[in-house]
Order: structure tokens, then sequence, then C-alpha cells
């Protein structure tokens, strides 16, 4: 069982404010503070600083974290194990690409499997990793930038990056010059999506920015965005899997080819892995118990 203080250390880390502290836990915000004393004790450090009067994690509390989120994880899913018995839910993370265009088969067969019950999040990259940090979900699938040396991860895929336009388009069919794009209105994703993070990174690798854009659209929905680059209202970049079985979206290419990873993302020494082993190797559904 985890040490009740570690809890509180946990989340003093979410809030970061010893007083939203005490009222979540229904404690006293001397307790808090008395939990974080002890700990810091423990460990021979200092885990939170102020600076300028608000309230920042020391690198020895980000370590801690890491490791207490893990345990925390452990021990929720332990508990879930033992009390689901001959059924096990199974929390899923996707970003839209993936949520909506890629798992869709595997879902499929989980849902039809009664010893699961499934849970699927679709959301941004962003706060997607914010929930798997929080132990709410068990893995995500991301194609947004991560960092590789923070969580555990496993490659699912690659996808092919493409831009698309209408089928009435210049663009359409060809292979185009960076240059080119710029006389464009572009259509985007929201800030913290995987597929705008990959966009502006590519930008960014050839020197290049949003701002280069004659005019910038943020949607963040696909089939919206599907919807106005059909009728010609702009151009979009997507992965292939969004659009392959789109005869109405004309699609456009550079010289060299982009593609990216889909990635597991997991909790670092955490039995999620376990699920991710399981999810990774489904095909007809089997018992994972």
């Amino acid at each position: 069982m985890l040490d009740y203080r570690i809890l509180t250390f946990l989340k003093l880390c979410e809030t970061m404010n010893y007083r939203i502290t005490a009222e979540e836990l229904n404690m006293t915000q001397p307790a808090v503070t008395q939990h974080i004393h002890y700990l810091e004790e423990e460990y021979e450090c200092k885990l939170f600083i102020y600076n300028r009067k608000k309230l920042e994690k020391t690198n020895q509390a980000i370590l801690l974290e890491e490791y207490a989120r893990s345990a925390y994880y452990n021990e929720i899913y332990l508990k879930r194990k033992i009390k689901s018995e001959n059924k096990i839910k199974i929390n899923i993370g996707a970003t839209k690409t993936i949520g909506e265009f890629v798992i869709g088969e595997k879902i499929k067969k989980l849902v039809k499997n009664e010893k699961y019950d499934i849970s699927l999040t679709i959301d941004n990259t962003e706060k997607l990793i914010k929930l798997m940090e929080l132990n709410k979900l068990d893995f995500i699938l991301v194609e947004g930038i991560f960092n590789k040396d923070k969580y555990g991860y496993r490659l699912y895929k690659k996808d092919e990056f493409i831009g698309i336009c209408s089928k009435n388009h210049k663009f359409n069919g060809k292979s185009i010059k960076f240059e080119e794009l710029f006389e464009e209105d572009i259509i985007i994703r929201e800030e913290g999506s995987g597929t705008r993070g990959i966009f502006e990174q590519f930008l960014s690798e050839n020197s290049f920015s949003l701002e280069f854009f004659k005019k910038k659209i943020t949607i963040n929905n696909f089939n919206l965005i599907k919807e106005l680059v059909s009728a010609n209202c702009g151009i979009s970049f997507v992965y292939n899997s969004v659009v392959n079985k789109n005869d109405d979206i004309g699609k456009f290419y550079f010289k060299n080819k982009i593609e990216r990873e889909f990635n597991y993302l997991y909790l670092k020494n955490t039995a999620a892995k376990e699920l991710v082993d399981f999810f990774d190797k489904l095909e007809g559904v089997k018992s994972f118990l």
C-alpha cells in the first residue's frame, strides 16, 4: 500500500497549491505541509520552493513524482485486477487521428468480448499525457511529439504525412515546392494536437512557420476540415490514414516523403506495459486474464 503522504505529495504536484490540495483531500493546510516536510526529511531534499510567490517543483520533486506516479498506477492496477476477478477494464487514450481512423478494428474486437470493459478517450496529445500522468489512462496512442526519456513507449506504426486539397485545386496529384504553400489559406488543428505539432516541427526544420501562410484557420474536427478542403476553402495536412478512403479529397506531396511515428505511451516501470503488449498483438480476442 502506498504511503498516504505520497498521495498528498502527488495531489500537490497536480494542483501546485497547498490550499487547494488540502480542500481536495479534506485535510487542513498545516497537515499537507506536515506531510511534505516528512517526505523532505525522508529523502533529505527540498521538494518545493517559492519563486516570486509561485510554487515550483525542485528537480528532486520531479524525480520523486515520476517514481510515485508509477507506483500509484501499479497499486490501482492491482486493486482493479483483484476486484474485477474474471473481468478487466482497459482505459485507453488516443489522439484524434489514431482514435478515429486507425484503431477502430481493435476496439471493435474488444467491445464484442464480454471479458473486457473498454474506455476510450480521444483528445489531443497534451491532454492525453496529462490524463495518463494522473493515472486516469492505462496507456495512450499518440502521433505527437513527446519526451522519450520520461515515458515508456513503443512504435505502433508509421504513417505518411500528406497535403490535402480540393479535387479542383492546382496542387491535386502533384509534388510541389515549399514556397508554393504560402500562397494558400491553411486549415490547421488546435494547439496541443499531435498533427499540428508535427506540421509546425516540419515547417521549423525548413526555416518556416505558420506565419508565412496568407491566412490561418483553426479547426479541431477532422470531418469539418475535410469538408472545407473539399469545398476549396483552403489546404491542410493530415496523415494518410485520415483520407486514404476519401475519393472526394485531392492529395499533394513533397519531393521528400514525410513519414512520422504513431507510438504507444505509458508510465515507465508499470503494469501498463502488459496491456500495451496485449493490445499490440490483438487480432482475434483471446483472454488476457
